[in-house]
C-alpha cells in the first residue's frame, strides 16, 4: 500500500514538474520601453518570476520578469540596459530555474551565474533549484547539538546550535568580514558556502586569500559585486543559498555565510520599487520584508542535515533599530553585535555580550555553562552600565557587591573576549576559559 502511495506521489511531482518547465506555445514579444533599470515588453505570455532572453547587439541578454500591467511585463536584465533598443525581441525561456551545484564547486569562487571567477574551467553536470521551498516546518530536525566555531567569545557566551540561523549585526569598519572569515576557516562545519553580496570588487580578493585562506579548500564563494544589476545580487544570494541546500541534501553540516543580508534587501528594494511597487518603511517595499523571510528560511534543519547560517547585517550608522535589522533581529534565531566602543579601543573581536543573544543556546549547552554564561553577562553589563561612573572616579569600591567583582575582573573579561584571527579556540577550551573567568570573580 505505501509503495503505491509513494509511487502515485512521485507521478505526480513529474506530471507537476512538465506543467511548470513546459509550454506549447512559445510566443514572442518586443521591447517598448526602457526606463532606469528595467525594460517594458509585450506581445507574449510570461509569469513572474520566469527569465526571458532579450536582443541586443551584442547578442542575447537574460533578464527575469518582475511584475506587469495589463499585457506588458516589466523586465530586469541580469546584466543591465546597455544595448536596449526598441522593438528588440524578447522571447520567454524556461519557467523553472536551475543553476549548477555539486562537489565540484568546492574550492571554487563562482558569480552569481555559476561562472568561474578563479580563472579556471568548472564542470558541473548537478543541477538545483534557485528557489527551492523552505523545509516542512513539521520535518525538520530540532537543533540539540552545539557548532564549534573557533571563536571563543561565541562559543562560551552565545553558543550556536547546529541549525540555527544567526544574525551578525555591525556597523561599518568593526569587523565583521574578519569575524565571519574566522568562523568560516575555523568551524567544525562539512562544508562552508559564503556568499559575498553587494561587496566592493577591492575586497573579494582580499577576503578569499587572506581572511578565508586556507579554509577555501571546503568552501564555496559566491560573488555578486556591488556593481552587478540588483537583480544579480539578488540572485547572488539565492544561488548561495541553493548550493548549501544541495549540500543538506546529502547530510553534511553545512555553514552558510551571507555578507550581507542588507544589501540583499537594498538589492530587493530596488526591484520592488522597479516594478512600481510604493515604498513603505523607511524606504522599503513590503516584498523586501517578505523576501528576507522566504530567504532565511530555506535554512536551518531539514529531515537529514543541516544549514547553519550567519547572516551579517550592516547597521546604518549603527543604529540597531533601522528597518532591516528590527525585521532580521525578528526572524532569525538570535544575534551577535559588534560594538565600534570596543573596536576603538583595539579589542577585536568586538563582541558586545550585553547585546548579544542565541536563542538555542539554553538547548545545547549544559546547566554549568548557560550558569557561567549568565554571570559573565551580569559581570559585563553591570560595567558597563556604571563605566562612566568609573572613569570618572565617582564610584566608591564597596558600595555594590557585583560592580567591585565587575571591576576587577573586567581586564580578564576582556581579555576573554580577545582573539586573534588566525587562533582557534575549540569548543571545549572555551568552556574551561569561561569557568575558569567566572570561579575567579
Amino acid at each position: 500500500m505505501m509503495d503505491a502511495v509513494e509511487s502515485a506521489r512521485d507521478t505526480l511531482e513529474r506530471l507537476r514538474f512538465l506543467f511548470t518547465t513546459l509550454s506549447p506555445i512559445v510566443s514572442s514579444g518586443h521591447v517598448t520601453r526602457v526606463t532606469g533599470t528595467v525594460v517594458e515588453a509585450d506581445g507574449f505570455s510570461a509569469v513572474v518570476g520566469q527569465y526571458c532572453r532579450i536582443e541586443t547587439p551584442d547578442g542575447w541578454r537574460l533578464g527575469e520578469v518582475v511584475g506587469f500591467t495589463g499585457s506588458a511585463f516589466t523586465i530586469m536584465p541580469l546584466g543591465g540596459i546597455q544595448g536596449m533598443y526598441p522593438g528588440a525581441l524578447v522571447t520567454p525561456a524556461s519557467r523553472r530555474t536551475r543553476v549548477s551545484v555539486g562537489r565540484a564547486l568546492l574550492g571554487r569562487v563562482v558569480d552569481a551565474t555559476g561562472r568561474p571567477l578563479d580563472g579556471r574551467p568548472l564542470f558541473s553536470a548537478e543541477r538545483g533549484a534557485l528557489r527551492a521551498p523552505a523545509p516542512n516546518p513539521m520535518r525538520r530536525q530540532r537543533i540539540t547539538q552545539p557548532l564549534d566555531v573557533g571563536v571563543r567569545s561565541i562559543n562560551a557566551l552565545l553558543t550556536v546550535g547546529i541549525g540555527q540561523r544567526i544574525g551578525l549585526f555591525a556597523g561599518s569598519g568593526v569587523g565583521k568580514s574578519v569575524l565571519l572569515g574566522m568562523m568560516a576557516r575555523h568551524s567544525q562545519a562539512d562544508v562552508v558556502v559564503i556568499g559575498l553580496i553587494g561587496e566592493r570588487g577591492r575586497e573579494v580578493r582580499e577576503f578569499v586569500e587572506d581572511i578565508l585562506g586556507d579554509g577555501l579548500r571546503h568552501a564555496v564563494v559566491v560573488v555578486a559585486t556591488a556593481d552587478m544589476p540588483p537583480i544579480l545580487r539578488m540572485r547572488g544570494a539565492e544561488y548561495a543559498t541553493a548550493i548549501a541546500e544541495y549540500f543538506r541534501a546529502l547530510g553534511n553540516n553545512v555553514l552558510l555565510i551571507m555578507d550581507s543580508l542588507t544589501r540583499y534587501a537594498m538589492a530587493a528594494r530596488e526591484v520592488g520599487l522597479a516594478a512600481g511597487e510604493l515604498p513603505a518603511t523607511k524606504g522599503y517595499p513590503p516584498s523586501v520584508f517578505s523576501a528576507l523571510s522566504a530567504l532565511t528560511e530555506r535554512a536551518g534543519t531539514a529531515e537529514v542535515g543541516a544549514i547553519t547560517a550567519f547572516y551579517s547585517v550592516l547597521t546604518e550608522g549603527d543604529d540597531l533599530q533601522d528597518p532591516v535589522a528590527d525585521a532580521a533581529r525578528a526572524i532569525l534565531d538570535g544575534h551577535v553585535v559588534l560594538s565600534r566602543d570596543l573596536a576603538s579601543i583595539g579589542q577585536f573581536p568586538a563582541v558586545e555580550p550585553a547585546l548579544s543573544a542565541s536563542r538555542v543556546m539554553p538547548h545545547v549547552v549544559n546547566g554549568q555553562q548557560m550558569e557561567n554564561a549568565r554571570h559573565f553577562q551580569a559581570l559585563w553589563g553591570r560595567y558597563r552600565e556604571r563605566s562612566d561612573l568609573i572613569a570618572i572616579g565617582a564610584y566608591v569600591t564597596g558600595s555594590d557587591a557585583l560592580l567591585d567583582a565587575a571591576v576587577r575582573q573586567y581586564p580578564s573579561m576582556l581579555e576573554f573576549l580577545r582573539q586573534s584571527p588566525a587562533q582557534r579556540v575549540s569548543f571545549s577550551d572555551s568552556q574551561q576559559a569561561l569557568s575558569t573567568l567566572v570561579e575567579a570573580s
